[in-house]
């Protein structure tokens, strides 16, 4: 069975393809998958059979999926089916599933996971630490991986109305950077959207050492880290996540 459409070349469309995280491990496909995705998220990467060879990534509940597509020179072929190009790929797929998992669970192509989404620097730091923590080589990732753009740890936060210093729980995940009493409480005290957030930087207005502030438009915040390298750290994801919440708008 064969679906062609009119459309660009296939290394046109490949290089231009949102969704192509080049050589992306997949260990490292599957930390992603789990930590950012969702049901139905899905991703292609280079195979490790060779040029020509790629695999589709797909989350399906709380595991992920990988099938093998292979370039030919009218399209790709996946299984009996050849496409004209991904994009007929995805819409084929969207409306009928891939197939059944052996818990009966039907993989859907949902939401494509696009490959400019994490800081290169948050990736490098990720991608190393995990390789010094399994003895494994700096590209193979781990399933169980941190996600490359969220961050969580301790902070020293200045109170607002009582201005006494108090450490807490920090996690930031997508848009929401919420504190927490203490790392075993699972309740926020805040959830401060970075969507009003105006600017992250170093702040040196306090009688302590690695602090920052976030400005909103109701408050200032001003945290401390336990180093330098820590409050760089931070400062450096919540300004990309910001540069990255401008440019959608």
């Amino acid at each position: 069975m064969s679906y062609y459409s009119d459309t660009p070349s296939v290394d046109d469309e490949l290089e231009s393809l949102g969704w192509y995280h080049f050589d992306l491990s997949r260990h490292a496909a599957e930390a992603l998958l789990l930590s950012n995705g969702k049901d139905g998220s899905y991703l292609l990467r280079n195979s490790h059979e060779g040029p020509g060879s790629f695999a589709l990534s797909v989350r399906a509940k709380d595991s992920v999926k990988h099938f093998h597509v292979t370039r030919k020179s009218s399209g790709y072929a996946f299984g009996f089916n050849e496409f004209a190009s991904l994009q007929d790929f995805v819409s084929h797929f969207a409306n009928q599933p891939l197939l059944g998992s052996e818990t009966g669970t039907l993989i859907v192509l949902k939401c494509p996971y696009p490959w400019r989404v994490e800081e290169p620097s948050i990736y490098e730091s990720v991608r190393v630490h995990t390789a010094m923590q399994t003895g494994r080589t700096e590209s193979d990732l781990v399933a169980n991986a941190p996600s490359f753009g969220t961050k969580e740890g301790y902070l020293v936060k200045l109170g607002a109305v009582v201005k006494n210093w108090k450490q807490r729980w920090f996690t930031l995940n997508r848009n929401e950077l919420k504190y927490f009493k203490d790392k075993m409480f699972d309740e926020p005290i805040r959830t401060l959207d970075l969507t009003a957030c105006s600017a992250v930087q170093f702040d040196y207005s306090k009688d302590r050492v690695n602090c920052f502030c976030l400005v909103f438009p109701e408050r200032t915040f001003y945290l401390c880290a336990k180093s330098g390298v820590e409050a760089d750290e931070w400062i450096k994801i919540i300004r990309w996540k910001l540069s990255q919440i401008r440019k959608g708008r």
